[in-house]
């Protein structure tokens, strides 16, 4: 077996660091980059491409709602339209900064609440969808199986990635409960555990106790998790012991282990 294993990165701010994207290079296979409107900026935009260069990982776009004070965990009344324009305005400045390093943008992340918003919202899917497809059909769409923009991106076509969360916690419906802020650090044995089960027998305990279904094609862990070295790192070695290799979906990377 052979699952994908993402990070969010590139999100510091001038000299507001946020994240551990040096030490967790060395655990992930892809890294979702910050397209500068949630969080991030042109120089922290290049230094993370360049780093997932040296590490062997595939990045992709992290795109988010214009939100640098509220980090895009707010939810934006903003149009499908402006929302497809601005992921292409995100991933056109990724695609740049990969290309200076010789490297292809492999996949397309939403960011926090869009993400969450666009897991309920058909036209906010659409747009994502319609942004992806004219520029490049072949990126991945990260999203959750149990959501509106896998059943949109199934209609329209396009190669999608599902996502499995190692640090969130789910609801019976198979979505993950979004919070802002993730105060409480978590036991890296019992994550790494949770994981494995998810990957190799395709179900997750939900908040209330019940086992729901589970299919996954990557494993989120953010990097501004408390102790969240200490938890890729654990995910990483249970992936391995168990037998699972650890490999970008896409193949843009080249890192495995």
């Amino acid at each position: 077996m052979r699952i994908d294993l993402n990070c969010d990165m590139g999100e510091s701010f001038g000299a507001w660091k946020m994240g551990n994207d040096e030490e967790m290079m060395d655990f992930i296979s892809s890294a979702n980059v910050a397209g500068g409107f949630h969080a991030g900026d042109p120089h922290v935009m290049r230094k993370t491409v360049d780093l997932a260069k040296q590490s062997g990982v595939a990045v992709g776009i992290h795109c988010g709602y214009g939100d640098l004070v509220g980090f895009g965990r707010r939810e934006l009344d903003v149009a499908p339209g402006e929302i497809r324009d601005e992921l292409t305005y995100q991933l056109g400045a990724l695609r740049e900064f990969a290309c200076l390093q010789g490297m292809e943008v492999q996949h397309v992340k939403p960011h926090g609440a869009l993400y969450m918003a666009a897991a309920r919202d058909e036209d906010l899917s659409r747009a994502i969808v319609q942004a992806i497809q004219e520029a490049d059909p072949a990126l991945l769409l990260y999203c959750m199986q149990s959501s509106v923009t896998y059943e949109v991106a199934q209609e329209m076509g396009q190669p999608v990635a599902r996502e499995f969360f190692a640090d969130r916690g789910y609801g019976d419906d198979g979505q993950i409960i979004f919070t802002r802020n993730v105060a409480e650090k978590l036991d890296p044995g019992a994550v790494g555990d949770r994981v494995v089960r998810a990957v190799t027998e395709g179900k997750v305990e939900s908040e209330t106790g019940r086992d729901i279904e589970m299919s996954a094609d990557s494993v989120c862990v953010h990097g501004d998790t408390p102790g969240a070295v200490e938890l890729a790192e654990a995910i990483a070695r249970r992936l391995r012991e168990g037998g699972v290799e650890i490999a970008p979906p896409g193949g843009a990377g080249n890192k495995t282990h």
